[in-house]
């Protein structure tokens, strides 16, 4: 971990207790301590990654230019689509269950 390996305090353990609805009777405060701790170790690992870049250089840009032209073309008109499915209803197409009832 880091070698400051800081600890997180009682104000700040209280507040993520709050936060996340956990009530200090319903949960083991040291195991959260612990994990707490870990997190925060897990930033100060990133940290000593940081540099004074700039952070949107990780994301390439997109040049406008390269990407491909917007042609508008005519779609189906109503009276085609109803000929393509009997399923089609008040402007909607009826579609098989995906979900089932447990989901």
């Amino acid at each position: 971990m880091s070698s400051e390996n800081r600890k997180i305090d009682e104000g700040t353990l209280d507040a993520l207790l709050y936060l996340s609805r956990l009530s200090p009777e319903s949960t083991n405060l040291a195991t959260l301590r612990q994990q707490v701790d870990q997190i925060v170790g897990y930033f100060d690992i990133l940290s000593e990654f940081t540099h004074n870049e700039n952070p949107y250089d990780a994301y390439p840009s997109t040049q406008s230019e390269r990407l491909r032209e917007d042609d508008v073309v005519k779609g189906l008109d109503i009276p085609d689509v109803k000929k393509i499915s009997e399923e089609f209803l008040d402007g909607y197409f009826r579609v098989p269950k995906v979900l089932g009832e447990g989901a």
